[in-house]
């Protein structure tokens, strides 16, 4: 999505705006926001709440439209590029489009041409478009990109029943089921990606025709195919990319700095398919500055092998980031890069982009410099093995390096995380479960990931590269794609503070979410009951990072300026860095092209589409295995926590595989739940009794549904006592059952609260 922006050439006086004032620079901004309203301003405390009362006003009167949640624009306005779905046919054939998150957009005609690869648009398709003014005064959409699977497609189950074959959707939000012609060659059982032709009446199920078989859904594999196909990701490569590929070359000294004297090492996690940055340390030599360190991080210089205007070039953009699941990996470029040439192999000479920092004993940066290297790593390790090592139990591979090498990386790292404690990022802790599948392709168990203290060294390295690379093309006036992240909207702070009120955690409305302020919440109820709901509750209340051509800091990392350097195989984003920082420091003429500048925007929105797509088909994925990993305990009793609280039930999630699943309102008991929303609890009716948000309970696992992802359960335990001091839940939200088996909703949850959320704040994904 577009990022709100302030327009860099508008002149206003500080203090509360008039009507006008306001008018004009939200007309000059295309698109804002409140906190950039404010922060234009220089509003604080009473005049952040007039604003807001000025902008509810405007918004009431029609003056203003919403885009989204957080978002307002002059009505009837639209963006330079947004996403749009496509509504209709007019009677010239011309395709119809409305911005999605513009409640008051108007109807758009789509220009021919474009996305030409992926096939013509059809109604109900979601587009990411450019909106241009025509000279007659008409605005027309621009197709820059195909976002995802077609509404009039669907990939289902075959199931042939009474003389009919039908598809049933894998989609658990999908309520529609197709029939197919009954000469169809398919088996039933088989995935299938069929395409509506017809309604099929009033009563009936619409008819389509197959497209194509995608496989069996007993395959083990069948989960990460489904969420391949139903997201939409890109698959393999195009013999054009492949030969280019092939083509590669080993790098030579020509044009670089010989690096491989440097021990430079790379950890990364066991089961880690490529290898793209190596680090090292050592104790800074120069006397003016005692107690510092000097620190290398080299980075895979996939530049060198990608360029502008080539198939492998296109293909990675389109893409945008490898897509990593359980049992496969769907790479941004081919192998013989992703896993050869620009895979930083222990013993090989690989090219590198390699940045050389240098911090005070306080560990604050005191100056960088970027270098185009070849490089040979010294040691391929885990991180389990670094930890091991640094904690007193090398192996034959470590032993040699734990005094050269290693002890020099922690004795850095604790030194840069002095200047990382100055700067207080939110500490957030975030539970992650590793999937392993045996040889069969099936799973064969769920385990929690441990947190170590070598994940944490290898994040701020890499941190501090990413933040040395957005500081270098600054000031190169270098154009570059940011990693920018909002801090929290005042709706999802709003319902923050009314959650912590249930848990007798003060909050004052009026205090601003400072990172300090939520990691001093998150320090005061670690070693307390709701440790666990409270570090998820702050999670989601979070906004989500994407990248942008304006720069507005990374409010979670507590920086002013943040780029995305150090993953070059697995995101496109870096690659645009690396080119930029070629072109900026005269490095090469495999630089930024022309095109990779005026572009620059549209690949921005692309690439965190992209992101967005990949992080909800890996968490799809995880569902649909995590419920074949169960369907074999039905009937199992498991301790979880309520993780959301709807009007049609509660998501509980289990504490020893982190499974979500829904207990629907109609197996809560015999009395009507009323959903307070304040609250975030469903209270009996009559007794009281309260089912709230973040309550331990035990349930048994009544239903799993692998082909959906969907877990149903019933509840064993019994409900809260009544809150006598809590007001009266208001009427009209009466839950008196729903939810249906096998699926979790795909909406009503509270505000704020996205079971199963993938963003994190920390490790290689900031």
């Amino acid at each position: 999505m577009a990022q709100p922006k302030t327009p860099k050439s508008t002149r206003f006086a500080k203090g509360l705006p008039d009507r006008d004032a306001l008018l004009k620079f939200i007309r000059d901004s295309g698109e804002t926001d409140k906190a950039a309203i404010a922060a234009a301003f220089g509003l604080k405390g009473e005049d952040r709440r007039a604003l807001r009362a000025m902008l509810q006003t405007l918004e009431a009167d029609g003056t203003l439209g919403k885009r989204g949640r957080r978002g307002v624009a002059e009505a009837g306005t639209l963006p330079e590029v947004g996403v749009a779905e496509v509504m209709e046919r007019d009677a010239d054939g011309e395709l119809m489009v409305r911005l999605v998150r513009g409640e008051d957009a108007p109807l758009v005609a789509l220009a021919p041409g474009g996305d030409a690869k992926s096939g013509a648009p059809g109604v109900g398709d979601r587009l990411l478009v450019r909106f241009v003014k025509l000279e007659n005064g008409e605005t027309e959409a621009r197709l820059i990109k195909r976002l995802g699977q077609s509404a009039h497609r669907v990939l289902g189950v075959v199931r042939k029943v009474r003389r009919e074959i039908r598809v049933e959707p894998v989609d658990r939000r999908s309520k529609n089921s197709l029939t197919l012609p009954l000469d169809t060659e398919v088996r039933d059982g088989d995935l299938v990606l069929a395409e509506i032709e017809s309604d099929g009446g009033r009563f009936g199920p619409k008819r389509g025709k197959l497209l194509e078989i995608v496989g069996r859904e007993d395959e083990p594999r069948a989960a990460s195919l489904i969420a391949i196909h139903t997201h939409g990701i890109p698959m393999g490569f195009s013999p054009g990319a492949e030969a280019e590929a092939e083509e590669a070359e080993p790098p030579t000294l020509s044009g670089r700095e010989d690096m491989r004297d440097v021990p430079l090492i790379t950890i990364d996690p066991q089961d880690a398919r490529d290898h793209d940055d190596a680090v090292f340390a050592q104790s800074d030599d120069d006397p003016k500055n005692p107690g510092g360190w000097v620190c290398w991080v080299a980075i895979a210089d996939v530049a060198a092998y990608v360029r502008p205007g080539t198939e492998l070039d296109r293909i990675a953009r389109e893409k945008g980031n490898s897509v990593y699941f359980p049992d496969r990996v769907e790479p941004m470029l081919p192998e013989r890069l992703s896993n050869g040439l620009c895979s930083l192999r222990e013993g090989e000479n690989r090219a590198c982009l390699a940045v050389r920092m240098v911090f005070g004993a306080d560990g604050r940066k005191k100056s960088q410099r970027f270098v185009r290297g070849l490089m040979r790593s010294a040691a391929k390790l885990s991180y389990e093995q670094a930890q091991a090592a640094i904690d007193g139990n090398p192996d034959d591979k470590t032993g040699p390096l734990l005094e050269p090498v290693l002890r020099p990386l922690w004795a850095a790292y604790a030194c840069l995380k002095k200047g990382r404690d100055a700067r207080s990022p939110l500490a957030i802790e975030s539970l992650e479960r590793k999937i392993s599948i045996n040889p069969e392709g099936e799973i064969a168990a769920i385990t929690p990931r441990a947190s170590l203290e070598a994940h944490k060294l290898i994040e701020e390295f890499m941190i501090q590269a990413n933040v040395s690379a957005a500081e270098m093309l600054e000031q190169k006036k270098v154009p570059l794609i940011y990693r920018i992240h909002d801090q929290p909207s005042d709706q999802k702070v709003f319902a923050l503070v009314d959650f912590l009120s249930t848990l007798g955690l003060p909050w004052t409305k009026g205090e601003a979410p400072r990172t300090e302020r939520f990691n001093k919440l998150l320090a005061e109820t670690r070693d307390g009951p709701h440790a666990d709901i409270v570090n998820e509750v702050v999670l989601r209340t979070q906004m989500q990072a994407i990248y942008s051509t304006e720069n507005i800091g990374h409010y979670g990392l507590n920086l002013a300026k943040y780029a995305h350097f150090t993953s070059p195989i697995r995101r496109y984003a870096d690659l645009i860095v690396h080119r930029a920082l070629v072109t900026a420091l005269g490095m090469g003429s495999d630089g930024l092209s022309d095109r990779d500048i005026a572009t620059m925007k549209d690949t921005a929105e692309i690439i965190t589409f992209a992101e967005r797509r990949a992080m909800a088909a890996e968490r799809d994925a995880t569902d649909r295995y995590v419920a074949a990993f169960l369907a074999e305990h039905v009937g199992a009793e498991f301790a979880g926590r309520i993780t959301g609280v709807t009007r049609f039930g509660l998501f509980v999630r289990l504490a020893e595989t982190g499974a979500d699943g829904l207990v629907p309102v109609s197996r809560l008991g015999g009395e009507y739940f009323v959903h307070d929303d304040r609250m975030h609890a469903l209270v009996g009716e009559r007794s009281g009794a309260r089912w709230p948000l973040g309550m331990t309970v035990q349930v048994r696992l009544a239903e799993a549904t692998p082909i959906t992802g969907g877990l149903l359960f019933e509840m064993l335990s019994e409900p809260g006592p009544p809150d006598r001091t809590a007001p009266r839940p208001r009427l009209g939200m009466r839950a008196r059952g729903g939810g249906g088996p096998g699926g979790k909703p795909p909406t009503g949850r509270p505000p704020g609260i996205r079971t199963g959320r993938k963003q994190k704040m920390g490790g290689k994904k900031r």
